[in-house]
């Protein structure tokens, strides 16, 4: 079995160009923007859950007579779709590596949109009792598994089609979906404070109809990845992705499982438990928190693609240790600032988190990560490494409200920076995939298109993954 992930440096652009040139294909930014509209979209519908969690469903779907348990009870539901994603990204990267990327895209979407117009529809505490939360969960799940199935074929199929060079950067285009998502979700919660009682936060979800029509007909229209047309081509389907990805990368999906919970988590407290944080404490009210949310949203945007990009530049590692070093750092000083009560502060608070600690480490995960897996077992491997961290993160805003009223805001502070001493500690330990070596080799093959060419040589390896695979399938053979 041979994979073709660098061309044959004596082979002619046209041949190189029919399945992944160096440059990317002809539809890499149409795949770029596609994906991150869905992206957009699917983040719009899950982390307007976290918002509504925050500020509504405490007295929505649970008993008000007891406003913490009410606001546990609203975490842990938010924690449930969290714990499911694991299973949706094993589904949604089995059959992103058996079927393909496209069929995942469409279907998660699908089913996102589904899950979040019901939520918009449920009945209250008030109307159903106990039945309420109970519905609340079901939906919930289903929310977590489409949300699990999302992300690999989302940034596999944009790694896929991008320019070699450039991965970080298109990577983090489809990265920065999730900005526009909590953007536009957070906008929504803003602008239907005024209707108030049910309504102020079922119009955000009953919205997403609108929101899933268009991603559904923009995603059907983009092309397959071509990486896996080519392994399906040569017959290199892999049968069983996630057994193969567990047995020959475990130590990958380890390394990246810690990663992502530095990130993910780390949000979780700064920014989903500090909404809860600065009501309860009546530091700052609901348009003043949104307002800070949307202001940081619309800074990560960008920054989450400058991220990516500099990645491009300098390699994986550098920015994410860089990430997890400033997460480290802020998680005391950032209750210091928002204990002021000074809205000012509060949106400086915000962006900090968001657009420096969280977007740092986001925006690498889109290139960083699917490098470190086989083409074959890819999707799975990288889907199963991002959302099984879901479990962590999910339920760390009901660990850092638990720890706020055993210790305060020093419990969830210490929370915070754990995490970050996790992720820094697993960038040291993760192999760098873009480092110099690999800019200047994959220059020099692009220099090379255009100087006599020497058939014969024998194709390389795009990754070091790639590699081992084609040591041991050689030994098989």
């Amino acid at each position: 079995m041979t994979e073709r992930h660098v061309p044959d440096r004596g082979s002619p652009l046209a041949e190189v160009a029919e399945w992944h040139p160096i440059d990317g294909t002809p539809t890499k930014k149409k795949v770029a923007v596609g994906c991150s509209i869905g992206a957009t979209i699917e983040t719009y519908d899950f982390i307007g859950f976290g918002t509504a969690a925050a500020l509504y469903f405490n007295d929505a779907f649970f008993p008000a007579s007891d406003p913490l348990s009410g606001t546990l009870l609203s975490f842990a539901t938010l924690g449930i779709g969290f714990a499911v994603r694991p299973l949706g990204g094993i589904v949604g990267g089995y059959l992103g590596d058996r079927i393909g990327r496209k069929p995942v895209l469409v279907g998660s979407l699908l089913l996102m949109g589904i899950a979040t117009v019901l939520i918009g529809c449920l009945p209250t505490y008030d109307q159903v009792g106990v039945w309420a939360g109970v519905l609340l969960v079901a939906v919930r799940v289903v929310q977590g598994l489409a949300f699990g199935a999302e992300w690999g074929g989302a940034i596999l199929m944009c790694f896929e089609h991008a320019p070699w060079r450039k991965r970080g950067l298109y990577t983090g285009i489809t990265q920065a979906g999730f900005p526009v998502g909590l953007l536009l979700a957070n906008l929504a919660f803003l602008i239907s404070v005024p209707l108030g009682g049910t309504w102020a936060w079922r119009v955000p979800f009953l919205l997403s109809a609108l929101l899933i029509a268009v991603g559904i007909f923009i995603r059907l229209k983009l092309e397959e990845s071509p990486e896996f047309e080519e392994l399906k081509e040569e017959g290199e389907v892999s049968k069983n992705p996630l057994a193969e990805v567990i047995r020959n990368d475990w130590r990958n999906i380890v390394r990246a499982f810690c990663l992502r919970t530095a990130e993910t988590a780390g949000y979780a407290v700064s920014v989903t438990f500090l909404l809860s944080y600065l009501s309860k404490e009546d530091l700052a009210d609901r348009p003043v928190t949104l307002t800070a949310l949307m202001v940081a949203a619309g800074i990560g945007i960008f920054a989450t693609t400058f991220w990516g990009a500099l990645t491009d530049r300098i390699g994986r590692r550098p920015v994410y240790m860089f990430g997890t070093a400033a997460t480290l750092l802020w998680s005391v000083p950032l209750f210091l600032v928002v204990n002021t009560g000074v809205a000012t502060a509060i949106v400086l608070a915000f962006i900090v988190s968001y657009a420096v600690c969280q977007n740092s480490l986001a925006g690498v995960q889109g290139a960083w990560f699917p490098e470190l897996f086989a083409t074959k077992t890819r999707t799975t491997g990288a889907s199963l490494a991002y959302q099984l961290s879901a479990v962590v993160s999910g339920f760390t805003p009901l660990v850092a409200t638990a720890l706020y009223a055993g210790v305060g805001w020093v419990g969830p502070a210490l929370l915070f920076m754990s995490y970050g001493l996790l992720g820094l500690g697993a960038a040291l330990l993760t192999p760098e995939t873009w480092g110099r070596a690999e800019r200047d080799e994959v220059a020099a093959l692009q220099r090379s298109f255009s100087a006599p060419t020497t058939p014969g040589a024998a194709p390389q390896p795009r990754t070091a993954s790639d590699q081992r695979q084609l040591i041991t399938d050689s030994a098989t053979d």
